[in-house]
């Protein structure tokens, strides 16, 4: 994989989850203080691009090993565990974004179907400002097969889905807790959504019908923190 973008090949550097090797970056890259230990190919901004197969690099590209996803059981070892479920999330920027405010926030993880949706690909390190490579991601065969298991341990499963009465600023977030987000456009799955435990819903007051996906994540994600540390 060949990961670009300053902070995306700056993270990767300093988790040290896998290996890093070749270097490409443009001379003014180049100059970054984080770079200057290592071994940096120098190059034109025209072949860090044809590395990377983006124009989005902002000077710096690397060669790093496959994305270290972890096991899906270990995201909820701790008692107060809170993880993110994408139900098919299919668009690598989302899914980097939601890595991002994961990370953050300090979830323990973030879980993914292993079929028809987003994986980590450069793109999706590039997005969250290399987050993911902090972060546990685990790709699991079943969502909702996934979820029972989650609920099995305690866990408690709420959904994100508008039009849910139950408004998100309104459940007990303390212990276990999953937050499933759905897909664009068509949100939770009927299996999905029958798997959680309660559905929560944003507030909408203007005329478009729904957030981002990522955007909706940051906001409960937000309430999830602020109801912990106010309880």
């Amino acid at each position: 994989m060949i990961v670009y973008g300053r902070n995306a090949v700056r993270e990767a550097l300093a988790a040290g989850r896998r290996p890093v090797g070749r270097i490409w970056a443009a001379p003014q890259a180049a100059q970054e203080p984080w770079l200057t230990a290592r071994e940096v190919e120098v190059v034109g901004p025209d072949e860090v691009a044809e590395r990377c197969g983006s124009l989005d690099h902002q000077g710096v590209c690397a060669e790093a090993g496959p994305y270290p996803y972890a096991d899906s059981d270990g995201v909820l070892t701790a008692d107060d565990a809170l993880v993110v479920c994408l139900d098919q999330v299919q668009d690598p920027h989302n899914l980097g974004a939601v890595c991002r405010v994961a990370e953050v926030v300090g979830c323990e993880g973030v879980v993914i179907p292993e079929r028809r949706a987003a994986e980590v690909t450069p793109a999706a390190c590039k997005a969250p400002a290399g987050a993911v490579e902090h972060l546990r991601i685990a790709k699991v065969r079943n969502v909702a097969d996934w979820l029972a298991e989650a609920k099995q341990r305690e866990a408690w499963v709420y959904g994100a889905a508008a039009g849910s009465p139950v408004r998100y600023d309104e459940p007990d977030y303390r212990g276990r807790v999953v937050l499933v987000v759905g897909s664009e456009g068509r949100g939770l799955r009927p299996r999905v959504e029958a798997a959680c435990d309660q559905l929560v819903s944003l507030p909408v007051l203007g005329k478009v019908a729904s957030l981002n996906v990522s955007t909706a994540a940051a906001a409960i994600l937000y309430e999830i923190l602020q109801s912990r540390r106010s309880g």
